[in-house]
């Protein structure tokens, strides 16, 4: 069998030196330290596949792919990138690269990408021209979960498709919402958002759908509702969930046949119209209980994207509040203050059951309430050790595991000669396992967060 053709395009010898021993095999390998030599390569041959860097000297990963996209629109690239927020995530998708992967990678999965990325090639569609990329700033974070996420939105950003978004209170729904119109077709037109639950159900068909005059008492003038201030454009329903089900009734017929009527009114109107729904509620438990349609559930379900709560993505609370302490001292007009270890720690320990908008909001408090530039544990508002989550327990949770080990090996301690080998055996399969599951799956991250290499990971893994 022929070997595919692959060029490997990064500024770091150790990148490009990786990538040809994991690929060699399968690929006939040319590597290039910049971009400006790949374009000129691609003067005179064409590879079958080209993983790029983004950020090089001189010219990007993301200049090489507009220029590649332009010559060849079918060949597939893999960008690779230590920079990996949301930005570059949707630019790489925006720019044509079948597949966005942050460093470090695992080997593994750089392999199955490159086997998958040619052999789908025939059916890579064209892609968009104008490659622009509204910036995202709100959303920062490198934790797995939220890449997922920007992979997603990259992926869907040139169809009209209809969105659910499921996660916690807090988890910041609305700015992902915001990025997948921002990165849309309908990019230029309105983004209209409408929180379900925060207006009473007799005023809400009026709110979405508009009434003409007379409708009703008080109803002393037309209004345009919600579904035409967004014509074109993008529909937010958050709290989906919350809505009634006459008013569900209502907005299956509106999906079903892309016109509505303005409360009182009689004349149909278009409804051009992308709708993203959110919630923090199980929709499926609320269909068991018959307080929400399961017709309109698969007609708002079509594209998931699920939020994680901030306890399951800590690695990213020490960049969120950075962030939030940048933003919050340029908002109030005030000092930018920075946080000394012991407080990062606790913070980075806690649960934060109100998730990034508790974070936010605990930013812009501790900018308006510390006295030092450095904030220290005094300066912590005192609800954060009463919430959910709270330090207390969490220090009680800590002491329960330490007791309940030491009845274990008090029990066994006296029989078991081997008691040490057993403990330590069950702590590292325990270690293991779970560290696998933080990174889903993904060895090189799993090995990260114990602070092993991956060659490390892999034996402990194979004689537990």
């Amino acid at each position: 069998m022929n070997k595919y053709k692959l060029w490997v395009v990064d500024d770091e010898e150790s990148i490009r030196t990786i990538c040809r021993s994991a690929l060699e095999d399968d690929f006939i390998i040319e590597t290039f330290p910049n971009g400006s030599e790949a374009l000129l390569a691609l003067n005179s041959e064409k590879p079958d596949l080209i993983i790029t860097d983004i950020k090089m000297p001189g010219v990007s990963g993301l200049e090489l792919l507009q220029k590649v996209s332009e010559r060849y629109p079918g060949l597939p690239t893999i960008v690779i990138t230590a920079h990996s927020d949301i930005d570059n995530a949707l630019s790489a998708y925006k720019g044509g690269a079948f597949e966005y992967l942050p460093k470090p990678f695992d080997v593994d999965t750089i392999k199955a990408l490159a086997m998958k990325a040619v052999k789908n090639a025939e059916n890579i569609e064209g892609v968009l021209e104008d490659s622009t990329i509204k910036k995202s700033s709100n959303i920062v974070g490198q934790a797995v979960s939220l890449q997922n996420v920007f992979r997603a939105i990259g992926k869907i950003s040139n169809s009209d498709i209809t969105v659910l978004i499921r996660g916690e209170s807090g988890t910041g729904k609305e700015l992902i919402a915001q990025a997948v119109h921002d990165n849309s077709l309908r990019k230029d037109k309105p983004f209209i958002a409408i929180n379900v639950a925060a207006i009473p159900h007799e005023l809400l068909e009026s709110e979405l759908f508009g009434h003409e005059k007379g409708a009703f008492t008080g109803a002393q003038a037309q209004r345009i509702g919600r579904f035409e201030q967004a014509l074109g454009g993008t529909l937010f329903l958050d709290e989906i969930g919350d809505m009634h089900p006459e008013l569900q009734t209502r907005l299956l017929r509106v999906l079903s046949s892309q016109e509505f009527y303005r409360v009182g009114g009689h004349k149909p109107i278009k409804s051009d119209v992308r709708i993203i729904a959110a919630t923090n509620q199980s929709i499926e438990e609320l269909i068991k209980t018959s307080k929400f349609r399961e017709d309109l559930y698969h007609r708002l379900n079509v594209f998931k994207l699920e939020l994680p709560p901030l306890r399951k993505r800590k690695e990213d609370i020490p960049s969120l509040i950075s962030h939030f302490l940048k933003t919050a001292a340029i908002e109030l007009n005030t000092e930018h203050k920075t946080i000394n270890k012991k407080t990062m720690a606790f913070l980075e320990a806690f649960d934060w059951p109100g998730n990034i908008r508790q974070l936010e909001n605990t930013c812009r408090y501790l900018t308006v309430m510390s006295a030092s530039s450095i904030i220290s544990m005094d300066d912590l508002p005192q609800d954060i050790f009463s919430d959910k989550g709270l330090y207390e327990n969490q220090k009680s949770h800590d002491l329960n595991w330490q007791a309940s080990l030491e009845d274990f090996i008090r029990s066994e301690i006296g029989s078991d000669k081997n008691i040490l080998k057993k403990v330590n055996s069950e702590i590292e399969k325990i270690l293991i396992d779970e560290s696998l599951r933080a990174s889903n799956g993904i060895k090189l991250e799993a090995a990260k967060l114990l602070g092993w290499g991956r060659n490390t990971l892999a034996r402990k893994a194979k004689n537990t």
